[in-house]
């Protein structure tokens, strides 16, 4: 395409919001069990999008209906490492009568899209989606081959998504050293100590929790309701229940977690006291849910089950756990689970992955940072652990290094960090459109 071709093709930020809406509209709907829509039909919109500017994608399905979706475009050194910048297309499932809207319709209210993957992840889908689509037509390359991702079951462990992709088709990836995925480079208010007003801070994704999600099962003996049972299964669950969420887990400064904590309290002025990170974490307003999650492991219980009828002690009882350890903390956490559990509790790792952290001093973040302050100028980007996983888990058996970067410019009062999994969630279109742009900088800068 000529140089005037080029400079009238429309930017990622002008399609961006129509094509997050189009995506939320389709349900795809993870529920972990193997039942649910399926990822075909936005897998379908996808490569759509990318036939209708002369690309031909790589499709794959681990089951029916898990398809994900891979393409690379080659770059102007092509001796470089390659990047990959990847999303996920499921998500979870939402129970229309909690929400304010259908979480399917997309809505836009407020100045906001509201719905179910509006910020995890087809916002970001749809920024990567609306910058391929811009460099195909303007007929640009970036400095290196970039391959894209869109997966499948990223909300169920990827199993059926990058796992699948990552062990079936390494090749797809050949070259590529470092990924981008979600949840980092959303924004914060802070309170600048030298200035008096608020500032604005990024949190670059640069390390997460491993995930171990654990079955208790629980025995005893089983009986009529209306006998004494000191066996009882029910009970033996319970107890161990209230032990392992009693149980606190030790503080835990990784490095990540270290440098975002120093530099916080620089910008604010806040007491920078390990021992005592109330200050600190105070200063993060909506964001401090997920920075407080990563000062430490995790144990949430989610679900239980037992019995069968009313006046029947059953032989067992099962509950779900959801754990998430820091770096280096895997086996640590599977051995206390299991002391805590005690001997009347099996624990069954129903899967497991690793935890992941990367440096923040790399050309990568060098040009995450230019871009976002190309567009903000005056921020501040700093590291963050996210307390979930990404798919990033996935491609680092490729040997490729995982940041999460879905730019998002937020208004201070909206609570972002529970839009993850929450009810009535929405993301700002400024703020989709200001991500669009950011991400256009980086891939001319990466």
């Amino acid at each position: 395409m000529n140089d005037d071709a080029a400079a009238n093709a429309a930017g990622p930020a002008d399609e961006v919001a129509q094509i997050c809406r189009d995506l939320i509209r389709i349900d795809t709907s993870n529920y972990g069990d193997g039942s649910g829509p399926g990822e075909r039909e936005a897998a379908d919109y996808v490569v759509g999008l990318l036939n209708e500017v002369g690309l031909e994608p790589q499709v794959t399905e681990s089951d029916p209906g898990r398809t994900s979706v891979v393409v690379r475009t080659p770059g102007r050194d092509r001796s470089r490492p390659g990047l990959v910048l990847h999303g996920h297309l499921d998500v979870v499932p939402a129970e229309a009568d909690d929400w304010q809207v259908d979480p399917f319709a997309a809505e836009e209210r407020d100045g906001c899209i509201w719905g179910r993957g509006a910020v995890d992840m087809k916002d970001m889908d749809a920024m990567l989606l609306a910058n391929l689509r811009y460099l195909e037509r303007s007929g640009e390359q970036p400095p290196r081959d970039i391959v894209w991702a869109f997966f499948a079951d990223e909300e169920a462990g990827g199993i059926k998504g990058a796992r699948h992709v990552v062990q079936t088709h390494p090749e797809w990836f050949e070259g590529c050293t470092e990924a981008i995925s979600e949840v980092g480079g959303f924004s914060v208010m802070l309170p600048d100590a030298a200035t008096g007003a608020q500032t604005r801070a990024y949190l670059l994704q640069t390390a997460e929790k491993g995930i171990a999600w654990l079955r208790l099962r629980a025995h005893g003996r089983a009986g009529h309701g209306s006998v004494p049972n000191a066996q009882n299964a029910v009970v033996r669950l319970a107890e161990a229940i209230t032990r392992i969420h009693a149980h606190r887990w030790p503080r835990t400064y990784i490095a990540s977690v270290a440098q975002l904590f120093d530099e916080v309290a620089a910008i604010t002025g806040a007491e920078a006291d390990r021992a005592d990170p109330e200050p600190f974490l105070a200063q993060l307003g909506g964001a401090r849910p997920f920075v407080e999650a990563t000062l430490a492991d995790s144990a949430n219980f989610t679900m239980l089950a037992s019995g069968y009828k009313h006046n029947v002690v059953p032989q067992t009882a099962t509950a779900s756990l959801d754990c998430r350890f820091l770096p280096g903390h895997g086996e640590e956490l599977l051995q206390t689970i299991e002391d805590l559990a005690g001997e009347y509790v099996d624990v069954e790792v129903l899967h497991q992955d690793v935890s992941l952290e990367a440096p923040f001093e790399t050309d990568i973040v060098d040009s995450m940072r230019k871009a976002l302050l190309k567009e903000d100028p005056g921020a501040h980007v700093l590291p963050y652990c996210l307390s979930g996983g990404t798919d990033n888990k996935h491609l680092s058996r490729l040997d490729i290094t995982g940041y999460g970067f879905a730019p998002l410019r937020l208004p201070g009062d909206l609570d972002f960090v529970g839009m993850f999994h929450g009810i009535d969630e929405r993301v700002p279109v400024d703020s989709v459109e200001f991500g669009a742009r950011v991400l256009q900088r980086l891939i001319a800068d990466c």
